[in-house]
């Protein structure tokens, strides 16, 4: 797969607004999941209703769980690859990965150059990604189909690189406690799917929700979409293999997740796209609920109500 147009040139571009909302997943046990959130990643329990909760730094969700009774995992289907939380800076990433240390929760810290990073699994295995941005070390383009990461000193990188962990542990100050919740300003950075073919992915991602086509590369099967020239709000992957089929209704993992639109005049020119392409969709509590050609749940929604 070739890189394809720009959003823009194809007559419909997101708002550079746009933003992710939260992440809601279907659960197997709702109090196990909310012990980890809480202790392990320092999120805050914001409600609890029942068998749903809704969880974050203190303003709006980042992430909901609903308990569901029966469900269980599948393999080798479509879904949530990772939902990736965004810190506001190196030492605020540092405590979080601190706590993952001290209480010997696996992770794999990876320095992206523009983004230092790590990856874990909640107890029912979805993916997470805990990462805060560093341009000033370096980013990414597209050459020939392939991705390529420079430093800043234009040497080349793979972009997978092993994290200094100490490096990034020097943000830490002696006094710095690690129980203490995420920092507020910490929010969902992008979300990373499993798709069952990344072109017919793009084609409704950039092509009917307008989101802009950062980068796809064939030898990688995969591409990266996003608004407002971020690096990337969502990715899109067939990791799971070429057809992957959707997980069936009885399937644990992603529920579904949320675009934040800023405004309602933004919001209203995506669903004038989705009602001229005729995609069902329905209406929910907290937007318009659709689903991708891998039936990923996305829901739109007007950010400031």
């Amino acid at each position: 797969m070739e890189l394809v147009e720009s959003a823009s040139s194809a007559g419909f571009s997101i708002h550079p607004a746009t933003s992710m909302g939260y992440v809601a997943l279907n659960v197997a046990n709702l109090d196990d999941q909310l012990t980890f959130y809480r202790q392990v990643l320092g999120f805050q329990l914001h409600w609890r209703e029942g068998n749903q909760a809704g969880l974050g730094a203190g303003g709006a969700d980042l992430l909901r769980l609903f308990e569901q009774a029966g469900f269980r995992r599948y393999r080798g289907v479509t879904g949530l690859y990772h939902y990736a939380i965004l810190f506001p800076d190196r030492r605020e990433l540092a405590r979080a990965m601190a706590r993952l240390f001290a209480l010997k929760v696996q992770n794999y810290p990876t320095d992206h150059i523009m983004t230092k990073t790590t990856y874990l699994e909640d107890p029912e295995g979805n993916g997470i990604e805990l990462y805060t941005e560093s341009p000033e070390d370096g980013s990414w383009t597209m050459a020939n189909g392939t991705f390529e990461t420079r430093r800043a000193d234009g040497s080349w990188s793979d972009g997978r690189e092993a994290l200094d962990v100490e490096a990034l542990f020097k943000h830490l100050k002696e006094d710095d406690r690690l129980d203490v919740s995420i920092p507020e300003e910490t929010r969902m950075g992008h979300v990373h799917l499993h798709v069952r073919d990344v072109d017919k992915a793009v084609d409704f991602y950039h092509g009917l929700i307008g989101f802009d086509v950062m980068g796809a590369a064939k030898m990688m099967r995969a591409a990266f979409v996003s608004a407002g020239g971020y690096h990337h709000h969502l990715g899109l992957n067939t990791w799971q293999g070429e057809g992957a089929p959707p997980p069936p209704a009885d399937a644990l993992g992603l529920r579904y997740f949320v675009v934040n639109l800023p405004d309602q005049r933004a919001l209203d020119e995506v669903l004038a796209q989705v009602e001229k392409s005729g995609i069902p969709a329905n209406q929910i509590e907290d937007g318009l609920l659709l689903h991708d050609p891998s039936q990923n749940g996305v829901v739109l929604r007007n950010n400031t109500k």
